[in-house]
């Protein structure tokens, strides 16, 4: 590519004023996710507008923006940062008890129905049977079911339709039956 074109398409693809969207900051939390445990020392990424070189130091990750391109304001400069929030009462409470907890398997997009105005696929108190699809969660445009692990009764949905979710997160406690 010649350097009139790089630099062309660097001008138009830098419009973002600078700070980077929820939705980037849930793709690079993604890439932090999968690197932890591999073998690569550092890595330098370009995702549109923003570019990050991603470094492991005694085993920990950090990352900073690219030197190239100045630091944008918002984007947190370590990952503590973007550790995950502290758990709530119920995600507590699945701890001490019997209760299932059903997580996300990816970064995405929580519906409780197929389709807006659609019936939830369940609801609390139901009964369910091992297979059956509790959610979808739109990532990158795909729809991904997700199916209950056992068959018991759903006690508690902890996630608001339509809301963002991150790997990992609690969905649903279910209690087998």
């Amino acid at each position: 590519m010649s350097q009139k074109k790089a630099e062309g398409e660097s001008k138009k693809s830098n419009t973002s004023g600078g700070k980077p969207s929820l939705s980037r900051m849930r793709e690079i939390r993604e890439v932090l996710d999968l690197l932890k445990d591999t073998d690569i020392e550092e890595i330098e990424l370009a995702i549109d507008d923003l570019k990050i070189r991603i470094r492991k130091r005694g085993g920990a990750l950090s990352w900073v923006p690219h030197p190239s391109i100045p630091p944008a304001s918002g984007i947190p400069r370590d990952l503590a940062s973007l550790a995950p929030p502290p758990p709530t009462q119920e995600q507590e409470r699945e701890v001490t008890s019997n209760l299932l907890t059903i997580t996300s398997p990816m970064v995405g997009t929580f519906y409780r129905a197929p389709f807006p105005g659609a019936e939830p696929f369940v609801n609390e108190g139901d009964r369910v049977e091992k297979g059956k699809t509790l959610c979808i969660i739109e990532a990158m445009k795909l729809m991904n079911e997700i199916e209950a692990e056992v068959s018991g009764r759903i006690d508690s949905i902890l996630v608001q339709n339509a809301q963002p979710v991150e790997y990992g997160q609690s969905l649903f406690l279910i209690e087998p039956l």
